[in-house]
């Protein structure tokens, strides 16, 4: 089936190009199409430069209608990376086969033409992204409803709870579980930092009133609250400027914009919000000598006390 979605979608394919997209060897290929021959299926073989493997012209197959699993998975059709680390990469492979096969030649060179020229790639610069052993699992159980026991690593202990996990959300690359822990609520949970995993045969049912997108836009709104702790005056010139735009959160970035008016050369001084002394510590010395910190006090001798010590090493 594969084999003639793929002839249907494409046109004219060689033993070669079938077995390296189907992820098989070329013998199986021409065992298979051997097969189809016998099958009835009208296929054209062709040797030499331009040969391959075509389907009689005219000829639409039946079998691009999709099964539970491929329907259920349509919103990972785009995303190979996510679908390969939750264990259905195969899945989607033929439900995208299915479609392709199943446009008429217009559209389907135009999918076709929007695959090769957009890609999503989920993990942020800095990381590679989760490798936790336990996604597919914690996939299974959103999918299937059924709670399970971890071992979990938060930032200050080890717990072991029972979760019933509501949904899964992909965050520059780091998934997250969104599961009601023991009945005590709906909380958020990083699914790398379970250590230990174990699928109960007991299921659950998601709340008519919970959705996961709703869930998580407030969660966004209350981190970023809870982020802002305060707020420095700094001196800024054009170039660090930039730098902190570069590094920095949407409000940091409307503070620069508000002050700057269309200043482009002078140093300007700037009231930008900060999440704490540590953190605006270590964004602001990476600017360097392009931002002065006048306050708060405590950030202030924290930098000249830094900068204290790299003098004293490098001079």
């Amino acid at each position: 089936m594969s084999i003639v979605l793929l002839l249907q979608a494409r046109g004219r394919l060689t033993a070669d190009q079938l077995a390296a997209e189907l992820e098989v060897s070329v013998r199986t290929i021409y065992r298979d199409i051997d097969a189809l021959h016998e099958a009835g299926i009208p296929l054209i073989g062709a040797a030499g430069h331009d040969g391959g493997y075509r389907l009689v012209d005219g000829y639409r197959t039946r079998l691009d209608g999709l099964t539970d699993d491929e329907a259920g998975y349509l919103f990972l059709a785009g995303l190979p990376g996510p679908a390969a680390e939750l264990g259905h990469a195969s899945i989607v492979a033929q439900l995208q086969r299915k479609l392709l096969a199943a446009k008429p030649d217009g559209p389907r060179q135009r999918a076709m033409e929007l695959a090769r020229r957009f890609l999503f790639d989920a993990p942020g610069w800095f990381r590679e992204g989760d490798r936790s052993v336990h996604l597919a699992a914690v996939a299974r159980a959103v999918w299937n409803g059924r709670r399970i026991t971890v071992r979990y690593r938060s930032w200050t202990s080890e717990t072991t709870r029972t979760l019933e996990p509501y949904g899964l959300v992909l965050k520059n690359g780091i998934w997250y579980t969104a599961a009601n822990s023991d009945g005590s609520g709906v909380r958020t949970y990083r699914v790398n930092q379970i250590l230990e995993l174990a699928t109960l045969d007991e299921t659950f049912d998601v709340p008519d009133t919970f959705d996961l997108h709703e869930y998580w836009a407030a969660g966004i709104t209350e981190f970023r609250a809870q982020r802002i702790q305060g707020s420095a005056v700094v001196r800024v010139s054009p170039t660090g400027r930039q730098m902190l735009r570069d590094c920095s959160s949407g409000s940091v970035v409307e503070a620069i914009d508000t002050a700057a008016d269309d200043v482009l050369a002078d140093w300007l001084t700037i009231e930008v919000p900060i999440e704490s002394i540590d953190h605006a510590h270590n964004q602001f010395l990476g600017i360097g000598a392009e931002i002065e910190v006048l306050g708060p006090p405590e950030l202030r001798q924290r930098l000249a006390t830094t900068v204290a010590g790299l003098a004293a090493i490098y001079v």
